[in-house]
């Protein structure tokens, strides 16, 4: 059979090897440690186009391979999670990716300002780009983690929506399929949830 790469929507796994993937991440739920090691195989190719993409729109010094390995390990300490699917997985892969950059970015930006950060008017980002470590955007990365942990709060779609989006990089038909909603209500959200976080980026202490 023809190998298939994957994508969260617009392409998908031969049937054969989609279900593969469930089956090992519902054993990994039912308490088979050995499971993660099964599946990481299979999704490697995927878990490092998303690496890839976060790293390079993020302007990251972290090579590829290494935020796979992170993720890998942080994987690992997860034991209370009920595994769906694929898409469920690759899902909360793209959390873990944002968690590691953005906690890296608050790292240096702590480190450049002394020790804490001074909140500054982002409202000018650009939502549809995601800022880079090596235009001294450190500050502004972390501000847009701060006003998505809100959102998440308020709106979890929507927040879900921005977090596929704009750190994950997926499609709008890609994050339609992740969240089991339709396109049109995926563009809706993410119009909606792009106004309130450049509201909140421009508020200023």
């Amino acid at each position: 059979m023809k190998r298939v790469r994957f994508f969260f929507g617009t392409s998908i796994l031969p049937p054969v090897a989609s279900r593969e993937i469930t089956q090992t991440l519902k054993a990994w739920s039912a308490g088979d440690q050995a499971a993660l090691n099964r599946l990481m195989p299979r999704v490697f190719d995927e878990l490092r186009r998303m690496a890839r993409h976060y790293a390079k729109r993020a302007g990251h010094s972290m090579q590829t391979a290494d935020l796979v390995n992170e993720v890998y390990l942080r994987l690992i300490d997860i034991n209370d999670v009920t595994w769906q699917d694929r898409t469920h997985f690759f899902a909360v892969a793209a959390q873990l990716m944002r968690r590691i950059l953005v906690d890296a970015a608050r790292a240096r930006a702590c480190a450049k300002r002394g020790g804490g950060l001074k909140r500054v008017d982002h409202s000018g980002v650009n939502l549809d780009q995601m800022p880079g470590v090596s235009s001294g955007q450190d500050s502004e990365l972390v501000a847009i983690d701060d006003a998505l942990t809100v959102l998440t709060r308020m709106d979890p779609r929507k927040a879900h929506v921005i977090e596929l989006r704009f750190f994950g990089g997926l499609t709008v038909e890609e994050t339609a399929e992740v969240l089991k909603i339709g396109p049109q209500t995926v563009m809706r959200e993410w119009k909606l949830a792009k106004a309130w976080m450049l509201r909140e980026l421009g508020r200023a202490e």
